[in-house]
This record gives structure tokens, C-alpha cells and sequence, in this order.
């Protein structure tokens, strides 16, 4: 996945915005050290930095990190950022804390993610974490797979996601060595920015989705999606809700 840095700070900064409960849930104390796992252009990042904690951010996509950088990386006490996959960090110390927001569901392999983690902490080190789980986004995807099955057939619909049920992540966690504290799975209907549909979310997080289809359906494909999901996904002002389910949680390593 390629992303768009600053499509993604201008149209998607709810992403960032729902966030900071989890940095709440958190609660980074000063003197701590603290990773955050998918850190995306590390605005999170900065608001854990603000309670003394030291932060390093890493994203496996570059321009993500990058922009990071450009934005947050000169005052005194930024975070720290670089690239690194999700299933493969190492780290040289251990931190106390590894947080995430938005991330863990595009990280399709969660055994080797979860031991990553674990490794990356010390002992009694926590992970506190909120991504899209259970039926996030169903709507959504059923939109795009109606539509595809008039304007595309035969094209498949492949997901790049991975959004379990509460019981499957937390035994994740638990074979990767951690005693799971709390969990907590809601429904999150979320407002896309003003003017932005159900084709606009899809061309943010969607492109390995499309990469499917030939060039020419992609903008047919996508009108017909919103009109098969608009009075489902609009309120009575035109704006437009994306069907987010999310699961948070903190665990400990034993």
C-alpha cells in the first residue's frame, strides 16, 4: 500500500482525531519510552511526546514517515520516526509501552505482528491499541461488491485487511506471551470529510482493492457504488458515514 500523505492529512485526519482516546488509554507517563506502531504522519505520536514520554514512530510506508519528519521532527522532545514493517521490527531496547491506532488491521500476519510486539517490550511492558475489527466497514465492502459484481463480473473483490473478532485477537495475544487487561469492541459510524463519499473512501484506502480492476472501470465502478450505498451511508444533510466497527484493547507481557 501506497498512500497519499497529504490526502491523507487533509480529507482522513478523523483517523487521527478518534485516536486520542487511545492516547488517553495510554496514559504515557514523562520519562517513559514509547513506540507507536503505524504511526502515519506521527500526529499521535506528538500528543504521546507531550506528557514527557520519548516516542518513536515507525510506518511502513515512506512517505508516511516522511512527511512525519517534515511536520513534527525539529522542535525539542519530538518523536523520532523511520520506516519498518510491522512483522519484522526489531528494536535495540526494549520500550515500556508500544501503542497503535488504526494500524493493526493492515497487518495481515497478527501471530508474528503480536510476537514483534512482545519482543519490542520489556517485561510487564503494555500495548494498548485500537484498529477496525469484526464487521468494520461491512457496509462498504458489500457496496463495492454489488457494484462490482454489475459493472465488473467476474473480477474478484480481495481485501487487504484483517479485522477479527474480540475472542480470535485476544487469543493472538495471549500465544504471543501477553495477559490481556481489557478489550472493548463498538460500533463507530464515522463522518467522511465535507463533499467526500463512499468513492472517495475508497480511493484513499482502497487502491490495492481496485489495482484489480481494469483502469477504465475504476471511476464507473465507484459511481455505482455510491449510488447503491447512499441511503445507507448518508444522513438527511447529504453527508456521509463510514461503517467503522473498531476493537481496543490493552494487554500486558507476562
Amino acid at each position: 500500500m501506497t498512500w497519499n500523505a497529504m490526502q491523507y492529512d487533509n480529507n482522513f485526519s478523523f483517523v487521527s482525531a478518534y485516536g486520542r482516546g487511545v492516547v488517553e488509554l495510554l496514559a504515557a507517563e514523562p520519562g517513559e519510552r514509547i513506540l507507536d506502531l503505524g504511526c502515519g504522519t506521527g500526529d499521535l505520536a506528538v500528543e504521546i511526546a507531550a506528557s514527557g514520554a520519548s516516542v518513536h514512530g515507525i510506518d511502513g510506508d515512506a512517505e508516511m514517515i516522511r512527511t512525519a519528519v517534515a511536520k513534527h521532527g525539529e522542535a525539542a522532545g519530538a518523536p523520532t520516526f523511520a520506516v519498518a514493517d510491522g512483522h519484522t521490527f526489531t528494536v535495540a531496547e526494549p520500550f515500556d509501552a508500544v501503542f497503535s491506532n488504526a494500524a493493526l488491521h493492515w497487518m495481515k500476519q497478527p501471530g508474528e505482528v503480536a510476537a514483534r510486539v512482545r519482543d519490542a517490550l520489556v517485561p510487564g511492558g503494555r500495548f494498548v491499541a485500537e484498529f477496525g475489527a469484526g464487521r468494520n466497514v461491512a457496509a462498504l465492502i458489500e457496496g463495492l461488491r454489488t457494484a462490482a459484481a454489475e459493472v465488473a463480473p467476474g473480477v474478484p473483490v480481495e481485501l487487504p485487511w484483517y479485522f477479527p473478532s474480540t475472542a480470535e485477537y485476544a487469543t493472538c495475544l495471549e500465544q504471543a506471551g501477553f495477559e490481556v487487561r481489557t478489550t472493548s469492541y463498538f460500533d463507530r459510524p464515522t463522518a467522511l470529510s465535507p463533499g467526500d463519499t463512499a468513492a472517495d473512501w475508497w480511493r484513499m484506502f482502497g487502491p490495492l482493492v481496485l489495482r484489480h480492476f481494469p483502469a477504465d472501470v475504476h471511476e464507473p465502478l465507484l459511481a455505482r457504488v455510491d449510488d447503491v450505498l447512499r441511503d445507507r451511508l448518508t444522513r438527511e444533510d447529504g453527508s456521509w458515514y463510514a461503517d467503522y466497527a473498531r476493537l481496543r484493547f490493552v494487554a500486558v507481557r507476562r
